[in-house]
């Protein structure tokens, strides 16, 4: 790795960022801290001693801040260049955010060079993509795929699904014998578990114009098909709404991994969570179906990235070690430890084969993911929770999908258009 690492020389940043390139001195890390730290520290730390072993006068400081806390204190890195770091990592849905802040600098060059990042996937890559230039290297992805109660199908005779049809079916199936659990678990402020259903069905949530700019969609045909197919789910037959229109993600999997639900949408990173539940040993994994048999619904490719901040005055040593942090061996190592999905798609081929539970997730990245819109606006649309209140107000009966599809859309053209 270190001979495809070493190659090449930075250029300076420029646009009113650092006007030195340090080639010894502190290189200072920001990573996140994660529940469970010490498999990550390990690999980490064997990154940073190779590095500093084959570069002479160079001191890796590496410290673990709370995801929670991060936008704050990255906000200050980057108002404050002197007490900054060198790199960071950060959650790949806040790039265009960080790109209009001017706090990462453009690795476009260095990016193209990196010959490993010719096996990075495309939905990967486009989330450190901001209008066709690159700011970091993704370090790994996560996706969500059907989790199902092998003990409940079996007791009641049940398939598994093959399509959202089958699944919406297989939902009300269980709830009418076993009233005390939600078929499938759904919740109205669920936005990562919703968005297969619009996607499945053709839909999008914004598409750009002539001009470049984001137009939402989410009132189109097809998205109002994969909005209503999801909101029917909320109901006495299923889940209902008094109790799941409030729920997200965290709920839905809690559900699941203490028995009260025979479905989930969740993500290969709730395994421990649900392993440490009710329902250990008595579930299955299966990529979430789409609309036709035989086809997986698009899924959301979450996941973090690393990136060099505009301020560093180390550059060229930022560059390398984000390669090596984002590099292949790094990340077959972070999926041994922590169980992170490798961002290259040989890595993570090779990762099913060792690990079955993982298959799942590796088929519905293969099929195609999707990712939100790369603009500044989708902060705000997330913050403000634009598609949370759309499916709540449907589950609750207070809009129809077209009425409340088009207030979301509203909205989002509103944050899009700042």
């Amino acid at each position: 790795m270190a001979g495809t690492l070493l190659g090449g020389c930075a250029p300076s940043a420029s646009g009113g960022g650092a006007q030195k390139d340090e080639k010894r001195g502190t290189l200072r890390v920001w990573l996140f801290r994660e529940v469970g730290n010490k498999p990550k520290e390990r690999v980490v730390d064997g990154v940073v001693r190779r590095f500093e072993k084959r570069h002479d006068g160079v001191r890796v400081d590496v410290r673990y801040i709370p995801v929670d806390s991060r936008a704050e204190k990255i906000k200050g890195a980057f108002n404050d260049p002197a007490s900054a770091p060198d790199l960071i990592e950060y959650g790949n849905t806040d790039t265009a955010g960080y790109v209009r802040n001017g706090g990462l600098a453009d690795v476009s060059a260095e990016f193209g060079d990196w010959r490993q990042a010719r096996d990075t996937d495309s939905t990967a890559k486009e989330s450190v993509t901001v209008d066709g230039k690159v700011y970091g290297a993704p370090l790994f992805v996560g996706v969500r795929a059907l989790y199902y109660r092998t003990d409940v199908f079996d007791g009641l005779g049940l398939e598994v699904p093959r399509t959202l049809g089958e699944v919406a079916a297989a939902a009300r199936r269980i709830r009418a014998e076993h009233p005390d659990m939600y078929g499938l678990a759904v919740g109205g402020a669920y936005t990562y578990g919703a968005m297969p259903f619009i996607w499945a069905h053709g839909g999008k949530l914004a598409e750009r114009d002539g001009d470049g700019r984001y137009r939402a969609t989410i009132d189109g045909a097809r998205a109002k098909k994969g909005i209503a197919a999801y909101t029917r789910l909320f109901g006495d037959d299923n889940c209902p709404a008094a109790k799941c229109a409030a729920m997200g993600g965290n709920d839905n999997v809690e559900a699941f991994a203490a028995g009260r639900a025979g479905m989930a949408v969740a993500g290969d990173f709730n395994r421990k969570a649900v392993d440490a539940g009710e329902v250990k040993g008595d579930y299955g994994v299966v990529p979430l179906p789409g609309v036709e048999r035989g086809s997986i619904a698009p899924a959301f490719a979450g996941g973090n990235n690393v990136g060099v901040l505009k301020s560093s005055s180390h550059r060229t040593l930022a560059v390398r070690l984000m390669r090596e942090l984002a590099g292949k061996e790094t990340q077959k190592q972070l999926f041994e430890a922590m169980g992170f999905l490798p961002t290259f798609t040989d890595v993570r081929r090779q990762a099913a084969k060792d690990e079955p539970f993982v298959e799942p997730f590796v088929k519905t990245l293969d099929a195609g993911t999707e990712f939100v819109p790369a603009t500044p606006g989708w902060a705000e649309i997330d913050a403000g929770l634009v598609l949370p209140v759309m499916f709540q107000q449907i589950a609750g009966g207070k809009r129809g999908v077209g009425v409340a599809a088009r207030e979301a859309a509203e909205k989002m053209d509103e944050a899009f258009a700042e």
